[in-house]
């Protein structure tokens, strides 16, 4: 009969264990769902929230795992010990996650972006709409999703174009030599001036910039709202095309004088 004894210990011990692991998981996601509550609703940089979220998720559930191997009877001092190896071999076949979860570390360290700034790192651009522990998720302006590994990320130079409020739009035009210079200057001029998203202050820059081999090269610069950047880039680019029609000043295509010597 002891044998039947051992069976029904057993099977008690094995139904405590799956009981224990349903309950936990149930009461982890139910404690996760009112801990991202209350970190939704918390000031805390929108970065971090994703990030933190997913570090207790994780955390709970090794515990839980943990607590199940304690009722199965199995010594939680070997449990941590096997663990810990197969950690280790795990971490040497991946190592380009434990890469990415290290540069995930750090881009919420460093900070070089926030969720809601637009960046370009790594080969792609878009908005940020999380930073995950092994992935920064971008979002780009025709709406696709690029999930970008946080180890590439960390490992390229990165360009925020939302950091500062400002940006600075430049556009090079070319123009006939035959075309009079002053004529040119003022008309480019009034055309910057005119437009309405356009920044006076810093002041806004008209010069020539170059002689090409078919055209004078005139360089603009103006400043606009980093939001209004690609509106005053579009909008001069056309203005200046109907304008210079207008004007009759010539925008000449890419040519090539050939002389010949006569015998």
């Amino acid at each position: 009969m002891d044998w039947i004894n051992r069976i029904v210990e057993v099977g008690m011990t094995l139904a405590l264990a799956v009981i224990t692991l349903i309950v936990g998981l149930a009461v982890i996601k139910i404690i996760v769902n009112l801990l991202t509550k209350q970190v939704t609703k918390s000031k805390l940089d929108e970065s971090l929230k994703p990030f933190i979220m997913s570090v207790i998720s994780v955390g709970l559930k090794l515990i839980l795992a943990i607590s199940v191997v304690g009722i199965l009877g199995i010594p939680t001092a070997s449990f941590v010990a096997i663990l810990g190896s197969f950690g280790l071999a795990l971490g040497l076949a991946f190592q380009g996650s434990l890469a990415n979860l290290a540069g995930g570390v750090l881009l919420l360290t460093m900070r070089p972006f926030k969720v809601g700034d637009y960046i370009e790192g790594a080969g792609y651009s878009g908005t940020v709409k999380a930073i995950q522990i092994l992935y920064t998720e971008l979002v780009t302006p025709d709406n696709k999703m690029i999930y970008v590994p946080n180890g590439n990320l960390s490992n390229s130079g990165i360009v925020n174009y939302s950091v500062h409020e400002n940006r600075r739009v430049d556009l090079v035009f070319g123009v006939g030599y035959e075309v009079d210079n002053q004529h040119v200057l003022q008309t480019l001029q009034e055309i910057v001036l005119k437009h309405p998203k356009v920044l006076l202050d810093p002041e806004p820059f008209i010069r020539m910039s170059g002689h090409g081999d078919s055209a004078v090269e005139y360089t603009v610069r103006v400043w606009s709202k980093a939001e209004d950047y690609w509106d005053v880039h579009f909008d001069i680019m056309e203005t200046v095309k109907t304008t210079f029609d207008d004007e009759n000043i010539s925008i000449p295509y890419p040519q090539m004088d050939i002389h010949t010597l006569e015998n």
